[in-house]
């Protein structure tokens, strides 16, 4: 009986082919391990979470956490630093990601801003000259009156606004085109009332906006869920309906959402995550799964629940198809508002 092992009787083709075999599957394995390890990208140095704010504001906060997170849990393995760059509506700070293109080691923590900046034509850029990283999560918005004001419900708002749209004075914190701003301007028009007819008293800052509206110097604003319910909670002032698809829990339940009360209106305010133009698959890969671990980790769950965000997180392949569709309500809002042309 012949066998393979009986090496001087086996024919010279056979064993060619089968050395042949031998080596191609040792080839084939080593391809294969060396792609997986080139496509298993990590940071080799510090990263960088940019911020386009001055330290100590909302958005700075969120960063910090992130970075936080991302030490504490030891997710990552290398530094992870702060950088502020204000200034220019997150001009500035586009500047600075611009010029890293392809680095997965630098991540933008924005802000709707930088789409309706886009949209009214004051920075040519968009999320879309970007790598959407992540959603992180949404900020329901709120309309707010003083404690003791006539106005109960969202239908005394409309009788009053529909009659006359200069009726009530509107706070508005900020900027005219803000998320403050565009709250009033969704549920106004769901309310079927012209939004550049109201009367719009624009403030430096929400705190502004929330002291003229404890004062009795204007009838109502709009200001995040946040604020809203740590002020509700003090008796400075009373919610009349949050912008979220569906009430919120615990003590939040009591507040009505907009749809309840027979508006359609559903927005928030979200808060998402760039890199660099031209990150590789691998890169946002490896940031799916940090920033997975950040938003299931105990400090972001209690971060979600203080602040009362709406925990909306996506990752990089579904970030692009949300905030399309968040841009086209913006868009909608602003020329509403009158601040875009159709």
């Amino acid at each position: 009986m012949v066998t393979f092992l009986d090496w001087g009787i086996v024919p010279a083709r056979v064993l060619a082919t089968s050395l042949a075999g031998a080596v191609g599957v040792v080839l084939a394995g080593a391809v294969t391990y060396s792609h997986a390890q080139q496509s298993a990208w990590q940071p080799e140095r510090p990263v960088e979470i940019i911020v386009p704010t001055t330290p100590g504001g909302a958005i700075d906060g969120i960063a910090r956490l992130i970075q936080r997170i991302l030490q504490n849990n030891r997710i990552i393995d290398v530094p992870v630093l702060v950088v502020n760059k204000p200034g220019g509506g997150q001009a500035l700070a586009m500047t600075y990601l611009d010029q890293r293109a392809g680095d997965a080691h630098h991540l933008l923590n924005s802000t709707m801003s930088l789409m309706t900046n886009h949209i009214q034509g004051r920075s040519k850029v968009n999320y879309t000259d970007y790598t959407p990283v992540a959603i992180l999560f949404g900020e329901p918005m709120t309309l707010v009156v003083r404690p003791d004001s006539l106005l109960k419900t969202g239908r005394d708002i409309q009788e009053k606004l529909t009659k006359d749209p200069q009726s009530l004075s509107i706070a508005v914190g900020l900027a005219r085109g803000g998320a403050g701003h565009l709250t009033v301007t969704l549920v106004t028009k769901a309310m079927g009332v012209d939004a550049k007819k109201l009367k719009t008293v624009v403030f430096q800052a929400n705190a502004d906006a929330m002291t003229a509206l404890m004062g009795g110097h204007v009838d109502f604003s709009s200001m995040s869920l946040a604020s809203a319910w740590n002020a509700a909670q003090q008796g400075k002032l009373r919610i009349i309906a949050i912008t979220s698809d569906r009430r919120l829990e615990g003590a939040l339940a009591e507040i009505p959402t907009w749809k309840e009360l027979g508006f359609d209106v559903v927005f928030t305010n979200i808060r998402f995550m760039l890199g660099a133009k031209g990150m590789s698959p691998a890169q946002t890969a490896y940031w799916d799964a940090a920033l997975e671990r950040v938003v299931q980790s105990e400090e972001w769950k209690n971060a979600v629940q203080k602040n009362h965000w709406a925990p909306e997180y996506l990752p990089s392949k579904e970030s692009p198809q949300r905030l399309a569709v968040i841009y086209k309500q913006l868009r909608g809002a602003l020329v509403d508002a009158g601040l875009v042309k159709e």
